[in-house]
């Protein structure tokens, strides 16, 4: 049943909850089971079964071979603990066990070695080449050896202590050479055959993991063009997933088309191929083609021309259920869909595919007909969770509109109910047809805010709060999927409608981490409002009669925010209950503004991207960096790098970096010492790694 949206209530972010009771997790019982094990080895030695000559009864040999098979077992597990051999950690929860860094010995942090974009025989080959200062890479961990792409999105390989480079991979050519970092690498093995896998521009590579080699009878030379025959070039910034002999890859072709001026783009569909040849095993069309499911979601067969969405961020792999899980976005014309009648699956939509073949086992479409560019840009990320007494496995996704949605994600059901609810279909652009309903989780609440009204506007002086009322008055205001409007600049026309969350997002792909000890789901947003307004193309280049025209993020009077804080916040969600636990602003943000600065205010929180990682024992999250659109403000970011304490948000240790962090940390353990590698890089530093580690004992 439809129901009427109810009137938004303000949050109130800075209420902090009760803790929450940590569960036992896999690792400690199996510490359990070693004591026990060696408790029966030990009695075994003390009562000579295992010195003396004389043989050894079929009940003690039994007790013995049990033992040293789960001594074994849990050898191997807690190995696999000390290492991170996903970029984001396992199921993308960006957590670790590891908890030799804690709260009594954070502070005895330093920065153990350091590690540039790209390593000197590259720069020593290519003085010329320019790097880009937005370092994407968190680098993973493989039986002591770190490997990550690099500044240019090569692959480099270093010894786990020292930071000592092993190998670099090559450009194939030397006009090869100018490139960008990925987000994460992936590797895969078989026996002796161990492989890198990775995206570089229009190609996806194989090297040999223990070389940088590339894998012959792999493509060509170790590589696969992704680029269709007479398509546009693709591209990827997140990197592959592989799941057990499949490499199932997403991105984009041709650029995204969030202001696009054709209707007519190539489709950003997700493709499978083999790990071992890369032979082309399966493409799933994110725009249904004739006959196929969801094709009558786009009306007046307009899914012939549509195309531009797809996944560009992050692919999620279940293993054990062979699913993947994709992420999908707004297609071309993210502002207006007059040339694509219907809800137009399967854009904003989370699907799960059998990896093995492709085939779509369920979805969910969070946005109907999207009108805001609110893309599932937040990597799906797996974990289990104990509803109600039911325990489930959980995959949970946000999107930039700042809901979280939690599914089963065997069979896609949601946790919570998610209710269709009516939303406003007026003002809208003539020719539009606005979707009457919306999908609205029930849990968890939103973790930033929706909508605008007046009472939103800052009011830190009554002359801030004044000018910021007549700054609106241009725009049109409302609650969470309000239409575009038209932007005029006549007498009485508008300037389009201010959108919150804007089109940047209040989550992004960075700002998600889950703790599977406690069910905790953790999300890093930000507050930035934008603009969603079309105008008609009129002699402009391109086929789409209105044309994306208004700004976002959107800036208000004197350089400040117009809407209340905080502007960069932390929300940490029990998700055993659907509660929000806490919720804190993220660093300083704009409080030495000269407008502010001598207010006394507390923390307002910075409007950036930094990713969080999660440890046995903290929180750990930097405060982001200028190096991406719509965050690159004086006041939007910092040089800062803290532990909290995850169950309550209080900051345990800060230092400052110097720069910005612009991607996701990661830790590990090395000879007993537990590492954590932090990825920095901003406008005004060079690119790089620095290693974190705890002081020697004296």
């Amino acid at each position: 049943m439809n129901q009427v949206p109810r009137g938004r209530k303000t949050q109130a972010p800075f209420v902090t909850c009760p803790r929450v009771l940590p569960r036992v997790t896999q690792g400690q019982w199996l510490l359990v089971r070693i004591t026990l094990s060696g408790f029966i080895l030990q009695r075994m030695l003390r009562t000579g079964r295992l010195i003396r000559r004389e043989p050894v009864s079929s009940r003690h040999q039994l007790i013995f071979t049990a033992a040293t098979l789960l001594f074994l077992l849990a050898q191997n597990f807690l190995s696999a603990q000390d290492g991170w051999d996903h970029y984001a950690g396992d199921g993308f929860q960006r957590y670790s066990a590891l908890d030799q860094i804690d709260a009594n010995n954070v502070s005895q942090l330093q920065i153990l070695w350091r590690k540039s974009g790209i390593d000197s025989q590259l720069a020593d080959a290519y003085p010329g080449v320019t790097l880009g200062s937005y370092l994407r890479s968190t680098p993973i961990i493989i039986d002591g050896v770190i490997y990550a792409s690099n500044a240019l999105g090569l692959v480099e390989a270093w010894d786990a202590g020292t930071g000592a480079t092993i190998w670099v991979q090559q450009p194939p050519a030397p006009d090869e050479i100018t490139g960008q970092s990925n987000r994460g690498i992936e590797f895969w093995s078989s026996g002796s055959d161990r492989r890198i896998i990775s995206t570089r521009g229009e190609y996806l590579y194989a090297l040999d993991a223990d070389s940088g080699n590339p894998v012959q009878g792999f493509g060509t030379d170790g590589r696969m063009l992704l680029t269709r025959p007479g398509g546009e070039r693709f591209g990827s910034g997140s990197g592959p997933v592989v799941v057990g002999d499949v490499i199932v890859i997403a991105g984009l072709r041709g650029g995204d088309g969030d202001r696009s001026r054709l209707m007519e783009r190539e489709s950003d569909d997700v493709t499978g191929y083999h790990v071992r040849t890369g032979e082309h095993l399966w493409t799933f069309h994110v725009v249904p083609e004739e006959g196929e499911f969801g094709v009558e979601t786009w009306e007046n067969d307009s899914w012939r021309y549509s195309g531009d969405l797809g996944a560009w961020c992050c692919l999620t792999a279940d293993e054990e259920l062979g699913h993947v899980y994709l992420p999908l976005t707004a297609n071309s014309g993210s502002m207006w869909g007059g040339f694509r009648p219907g809800d137009n699956l399967f854009t904003n939509s989370l699907v799960a595919l059998n990896a093995a073949t492709g085939e779509r086992v369920w979805h969910f479409q969070m946005i109907h007909h999207g009108l805001w560019e609110s893309d599932n840009i937040g990597p799906p990320v797996l974990g289990e969770i104990t509803v109600d007494g039911r325990n489930i496995q959980a995959v949970m996704v946000t999107n930039k509109n700042g809901f979280l949605y939690v599914f089963d994600r065997v069979t896609g059901e949601p946790v919570w109910p998610i209710e269709e609810r009516s939303v406003p279909i007026t003002p809208s652009v003539p020719g539009e047809a606005v979707s009457p309903t919306q999908p609205f989780p029930t849990k968890p609440a939103p973790f930033d805010q929706q909508g605008i009204t007046e009472d939103d506007l800052i009011d830190f002086t009554p002359e801030l709060r004044a000018n910021a009322l007549e700054f609106v008055q241009d725009y049109v205001l409302g609650p969470l999927y309000t239409p575009p409007t038209l932007v005029g600049d006549g007498p009485g026309e508008k300037k389009g409608t201010i959108q919150v969350p804007g089109s940047w997002g209040s989550a992004n792909w960075h700002g998600q981490a889950f703790d599977p000890e406690t069910g905790i789901f953790y999300v890093v947003s930000h507050t930035l409002p934008g603009v969603a307004g079309v105008a008609p193309r009129g002699n402009a280049e391109g086929t789409m009669e209105y044309i994306r025209v208004a700004p976002s993020p959107l800036e208000g009077p004197n350089g400040l925010p117009f809407l209340k804080p905080p502007y960069g916040r932390i929300t940490a969600i029990d998700l055993n209950t659907g509660e929000h636990l806490w919720q804190i602003p993220n660093g300083d943000g704009p409080i030495d503004h000269p407008l502010l600065r001598d207010l006394d205010l507390p923390p307002l929180g910075y409007s950036s991207r930094p990713v969080p990682l999660v440890t046995g024992s903290l929180l750990f999250l930097g405060e982001g960096s200028d190096v991406t659109g719509g965050t690159r403000g004086e006041h939007q970011w910092g040089t800062m790098f803290r532990a909290y304490d995850k169950l309550t948000g209080e900051i345990i240790w800060e230092t400052d970096v110097g720069a910005g962090t612009p991607s996701g940390p990661m830790t590990y353990m090395h000879e007993g010492r537990q590492h954590i590698i932090v990825p920095l890089g901003d406008r005004s530093t060079n690119p790089g790694w620095a290693v974190f580690g705890l002081r020697p004992a004296a």
